[in-house]
């Protein structure tokens, strides 16, 4: 009889073993677990208990509450690596962040906390090896003091990687010299968000920060650094050789200035400062890069001989980036390009000198090229589309501000089929010249951008994605096409991409019927429930209305992270919309979207995105239900976004 009565009972998942449940959560990340919690009450109730034991967690795709943060991060042994967006956390979630465990920490976006946070790090977080922290103390009112950061580096003796996105000008230099003594020789890779070239200087040379400054040939401070990625005022003659000087093993230099005013000689790079890149014979990476956010500007002192006195000590080199070299020309970059054989990523900006004559005749090099960058390189045509084309590895290529750039370009493109991302941004290309981006392109590209290239309509849709077959696209940039209206989008919405990034922004006949179509359009509907998108800029779309806001609020877009609109449409509703969705980031002022932009990234600069996440249903459900024995908290909803 019992035999009979089990076999006609239904098994169901609250008799499986707890811990077999748990190992199977324990395997996922995140925004996994929370999306499993939301199915049933078994896994619910594990997933209250399951934070105890994962051994990494990610949660870089909204900015949580402490109300949302305390339920997740539970006293956990086994947690070693943390990686969190604090922009809506101050010093009171310190105690949830910083555990004596961890071996990798990165908190980005910590603007509301106070060095208070870096002087717990040092104080608890002794077995760390990698750390980032961003944007520190930078709201009105909070503050680090320098023993803050003493104590940070003073503490964590096993730091390998150290990361410091923000500005650390602001520290005494006599001071912030001799606090950097304490840090870790296992430091191999350091990054500062902004740091003046002078307070560089004086660190990385010899005895000026060390404690035996009486010992002739004591080294600088971080001596095993291999990697130094640093933001400056300037770049100068003088800190490329310190840096190039002291550091012995270094094999990746990253340097960017922005300058405020034109810099004097003494404040510059020269000739001079390009001959001492890489003294000791190991660099692989450089990149040399002068910003015009703040004053059109460039390397003014730098011509073809730096470049041609660089190269004789660049053979090995492997990556190069060079942005604002306005008086090189065509046989300075020649020459990079045949003395590196091992060149793989090649990435130019401003080159205003640079001309389809530098890449005629890279098919007799040796050069295997997988990333090219030639952004507002404005003489370069066709033909040098067709030289590049050579190397059919080319997984990378951006033209961005190549305004001669037309359709015999992509011809030349469409032979490239590992093609990954595609940076088209206002060139002259037409409707008919991306058909030639089918089929071999269009199928293997993650990324394209067509931003600004105003000659496209509404047919370069159906150009591009009237096709069979699965598509691998999951960002698309239509933004400032003013010939793009809602019937674009529309095709769009029914060939069923899944793109999980779509920026419009600017573009006058996008209006409330394309919002409407893309938050009923469904893409494989076996797997997916709704639309994929995680990020959607709108901003200065001049068909958006009051309409629009009524299907960006739930349940549609349930994915979706990141909008950007107009704030002027209605101030009303746009707050409202923040509110009823406070892991939504909504941005009403025009800033561009996203954690990474394309400029910040070194590799493909592609997001990870589940394919089911649920995790705002998860973390936001009815205050009725429960989380188990753990009592996990609902967090208010009626918090609206910083």
């Amino acid at each position: 009889m019992e035999m009979a009565k089990a076999e006609g009972s239904e098994m169901t998942l609250d008799q499986l073993p707890s811990a077999l449940l748990a190992t199977i959560l324990i395997k996922l990340d995140i925004s996994s677990v929370c999306s499993v919690a939301s199915t049933c009450s078994a896994f619910k109730s594990c997933a209250s208990h399951i934070f105890s034991f994962l051994p990494n967690f990610h949660l870089l795709d909204i900015a949580p509450t402490v109300d949302l943060v305390r339920p997740l991060l539970p006293p956990n042994p086994y947690l070693r690596i943390l990686k969190v967006d604090c922009g809506r956390l101050d010093d009171s979630a310190i105690h949830l962040l910083v555990k004596p465990w961890l071996q990798e920490l990165c908190l980005h976006n910590c603007s509301d906390f106070s060095g208070k946070l870096l002087s717990d790090i040092g104080n608890r977080c002794w077995d760390l090896r990698s750390l980032y922290l961003g944007s520190v103390a930078e709201k009105r009112g909070r503050s680090i003091h320098i023993s803050d950061l003493e104590e940070l580096l003073s503490g964590c003796s096993q730091l390998e990687a150290l990361t410091l996105m923000f500005d650390v000008s602001l520290f005494l230099r006599h001071n912030f010299t001799r606090v950097w003594a304490m840090a870790s020789e296992k430091i191999t890779s350091l990054e500062i968000g902004y740091i003046s070239s002078v307070t560089v200087t004086e660190l990385l040379s010899p005895n000026l920060g060390s404690h035996q400054s009486l010992n002739p040939v004591q080294s600088c401070v971080l001596p095993n650094i291999r990697k130094l990625c640093l933001s400056v005022d300037y770049i100068t003659d003088a800190m490329v050789g310190t840096i190039s000087k002291g550091l012995v093993f270094l094999t990746h230099l990253d340097l960017r200035d922005a300058p405020l005013i034109e810099p004097r000689i003494t404040f510059d790079l020269t000739n001079a400062g390009l001959q001492q890149i890489n003294q000791h014979g190991r660099l692989k990476h450089l990149s040399l890069v002068r910003s015009q956010e703040y004053l059109v500007t460039s390397f003014r002192r730098v011509n073809d001989l730096g470049l041609l006195l660089m190269a004789d000590k660049c053979a090995n080199m492997e990556s190069i980036c060079l942005g604002g070299f306005c008086r090189v020309t065509d046989t300075g970059f020649k020459t990079i390009l045949h003395s590196c054989s091992h060149l793989y990523k090649l990435k130019v900006s401003h080159g205003t000198q640079l001309t389809d004559l530098v890449f005629h005749d890279i098919s007799a090099t040796s050069l295997s090229l997988t990333h090219v960058s030639l952004r507002w390189c404005n003489l370069l045509t066709n033909h040098a589309v067709w030289s590049l084309a050579s190397n059919k590895d080319l997984k990378i290529l951006d033209l961005r501000d190549c305004r001669s750039l037309g359709d015999e370009g992509l011809r030349a493109i469409g032979v490239l089929a590992r093609l990954k991302i595609l940076l088209l941004d206002g060139s002259d290309i037409t409707d008919m010249g991306l058909s030639f981006l089918r089929p071999r392109v269009i199928r293997s590209l993650n990324a394209l951008s067509l931003r600004g290239c105003k000659r496209l309509t509404d047919k370069c849709i159906s150009t591009l994605f009237d096709c069979s077959g699965q598509l691998e696209l999951r960002e698309l940039d239509l933004s400032n096409l003013p010939n793009l209206s809602d019937n674009g989008i529309l095709m769009l919405a029914r060939s069923q991409i899944r793109i999980s990034e779509l920026r419009m922004r600017q573009c006058p006949q996008i209006g409330d019927t394309s919002v409407m179509a893309l938050a009923s359009m469904l893409v494989d509907e076996s797997q997916w429930h709704g639309s994929s998108l995680r990020l959607l800029d709108l901003y200065n779309c001049g068909g958006i209305t009051q309409l629009s806001f009524r299907w960006l609020k739930k349940p549609y877009f349930p994915r979706l992270r990141w909008l950007g609109v107009t704030g002027c449409v209605n101030r009303d509703m746009v707050d409202a919309l923040a509110k009823s969705r406070p892991l939504l980031h909504v941005v009403c002022h025009g800033e561009e979207l996203g954690p990474e932009p394309y400029d910040s990234s070194d590799g493909l600069y592609m997001h990870d995105y589940g394919e089911v996440d649920e995790f705002e249903h998860w973390l936001l459900e009815s205050d009725d239900e429960e989380m188990g024995d753990e009592g996990m908290g609902e967090p208010e909803n009626n918090e609206p976004v910083p």
